[in-house]
C-alpha cells in the first residue's frame, strides 16, 4: 500500500510541474514559440513619416523574426483605445503603442500592468506615471520645436508675422513643436502670429489656411508649418497667390519630418526649413524586447532617437539622400 501511494504521489508531481512548465511557454517564445505583439499606430496616410514609421514596424516583427503580430491603424484615439484592451484580453506579451492622445490610457495601462502584458512606446509620449511602461522609443519633439524656432530667430527679421499650422491637436508631435513656439510669440513683442490653427496634418487644409490668410489680406513672412505635408499646402497657395518663397523669397517655409520630396525642395531653395523626425524604431525596440526576453531591462526608460534640423543655405545633395524617408 505504501508503495502504490507513493506511485501515485510522484505521478502528481510529474503532472503538477508539466502543468507550470507549459504555462510559461505557451506566449512568450522562451520555447522557441512566437512572442506575441500587439502594435497600435497611427493612419500610415498621414504624411510620409507615418509610412516609413508603418512599414519598418511591419518588416521588423514578422514571423521569420520570431513574432507573432497584430496590427492596428487609427487617429482616432477611443478606437485605439479599445482596441488595446481586445489585445490585452487576447493576451498579448508586448503592447507596442504609439498613441493618438496623449491622455485617456490610464485604465489601458493599468490593465496591461495585472494582464502582464509589457507596453513599449514608441513614436509618441504619454501622460502616465513612467512605471506604467517598460520604454519608450520617441523623438524629442520639446527639442525638435526648440530646434526650428532657435533657427528662426536667428534668421534675424525686425518683425515675424506668421501662419502656424498646428497638426493633430494633442499629439506628442503638435505639442512640442507648438510648444516653442508659443513660447516665443509670448516672450517677443516683434513675434506675432497671423493666424494659428489645426490642419490636422493635411495638405488641403494647409493650402486653405493659408488662402484665407493671403484673401484677407494680412502680411505676413513666415509658414511654420508641423509637417511637410502641410507645408506643400501652404507653398501651394501662395504659388497660386504669385507669393515669392524659400531662399531670397518674401515668406520663410518651414516643415518637418525630412520627406525626400521636402528636402529636395530645401536643396533647390523654395524652402527654408526642415526639421528631422526620425521614423526609424522598430529596431530599437525589437533589441528592448531580446533583452527583456533575456532578464534585462532597458537601461534606460525614454530612448530618443537621433535628430536634426536642415537648412537651405546649407543641406546638400548627400543630406537628401541619407536623411530623407
Amino acid at each position: 500500500m505504501k508503495k502504490f501511494l507513493a506511485l501515485i504521489l510522484s505521478c502528481a508531481m510529474v503532472l503538477a510541474l508539466a502543468a507550470c512548465g507549459g504555462g510559461n511557454n505557451s506566449s512568450n517564445g522562451s520555447s522557441g514559440g512566437p512572442i506575441k505583439v500587439g502594435v497600435i499606430n497611427n493612419d500610415p496616410n498621414e504624411s510620409g513619416y507615418r509610412t516609413a514609421n508603418d512599414r519598418a514596424m511591419r518588416e521588423m516583427f514578422t514571423e521569420a523574426n520570431g513574432y507573432s503580430a497584430t496590427f492596428y491603424n487609427n487617429n482616432d484615439a477611443a478606437q485605439q483605445i479599445a482596441t488595446a484592451q481586445q489585445m490585452i484580453q487576447d493576451e498579448v506579451d508586448f503592447l507596442l503603442l504609439s498613441p493618438a492622445s496623449t491622455t485617456g490610457w490610464d485604465t489601458v495601462l493599468q490593465d496591461a500592468q495585472k494582464a502582464g502584458t509589457q507596453v513599449i512606446l514608441f513614436d509618441r509620449m504619454l501622460e502616465a506615471d513612467d512605471s506604467m511602461y517598460v520604454a519608450a522609443v520617441v523623438s524629442d519633439m520639446p527639442a525638435e520645436g526648440v530646434t526650428a524656432v532657435n533657427w528662426l530667430a536667428d534668421q534675424g527679421l525686425s518683425e515675424y508675422n506668421i501662419i502656424h499650422i498646428q497638426g493633430h491637436m494633442g499629439s506628442d508631435a503638435q505639442l512640442g513643436r507648438t510648444g516653442a513656439l508659443d513660447e516665443k510669440v509670448a516672450a517677443e513683442a516683434s513675434w506675432n502670429y497671423v493666424t494659428q490653427q489645426t490642419a490636422d496634418w493635411d495638405e488641403a487644409t494647409a493650402k486653405t489656411i493659408t488662402q484665407s490668410v493671403i484673401n484677407s489680406g494680412k502680411s505676413f513672412n513666415v509658414i511654420y508649418a508641423e509637417n511637410d505635408g502641410m507645408a506643400r499646402g501652404a507653398v501651394a497657395a501662395l504659388d497660386e497667390a504669385g507669393i515669392t518663397h524659400g531662399v531670397d523669397g518674401d515668406v520663410i517655409v518651414m516643415g518637418f519630418d525630412c520627406n525626400s520630396w521636402a528636402l529636395e525642395e530645401l536643396a533647390a531653395g523654395r524652402w527654408n526649413y526642415d526639421g528631422q523626425c526620425n521614423p526609424f524604431q522598430a529596431e530599437t525596440i525589437h533589441g528592448i524586447i531580446q533583452d527583456l526576453q533575456k532578464g534585462t531591462s532597458p537601461s534606460q526608460k525614454v530612448i530618443y532617437t537621433p535628430e536634426q534640423g536642415f537648412d537651405a543655405k546649407t543641406i546638400t545633395a548627400d543630406d537628401v539622400t541619407k536623411y530623407g524617408i
